[in-house]
């Protein structure tokens, strides 16, 4: 087995944390103490549902978070009506507001 292998294997195999003979001893019973009271400190179950700030984030939240919906197609449909007329206006319909004379 080369080099390349062994350590490649070594990467997939966890250290050795504690073992049966380490218990006793008294060095390596305070670096067992050591490595549960950091344990003991981790948060348990699962992780807090983080909430959506913003405008951009509360509206992904609504409607592309856990019930998915088609509203930003129709949102998206009513902004481009909205800027297309908008548009027109400007360029062609603001010149014939008062053409009556």
């Amino acid at each position: 087995m080369s080099f390349i292998q062994r350590r490649a294997l070594s990467t997939l195999i966890p250290p050795k944390v504690s073992s049966p003979t380490a218990i006793g001893s008294a060095p390596d019973a305070v670096r067992m103490q050591k490595v549960v009271s950091f344990y003991e400190k981790l948060p348990r179950g699962p992780a807090p549902e983080v909430k959506a700030k913003g405008l951009l984030g509360r509206y992904q939240a609504r409607y592309f978070g856990k019930n998915p919906s088609a509203a930003p197609l129709a949102h998206l449909i009513g902004a481009l009506i909205v800027l297309g007329y908008a548009q027109n206006y400007y360029f062609h319909l603001r010149h014939h507001k008062n053409n009556a004379h």
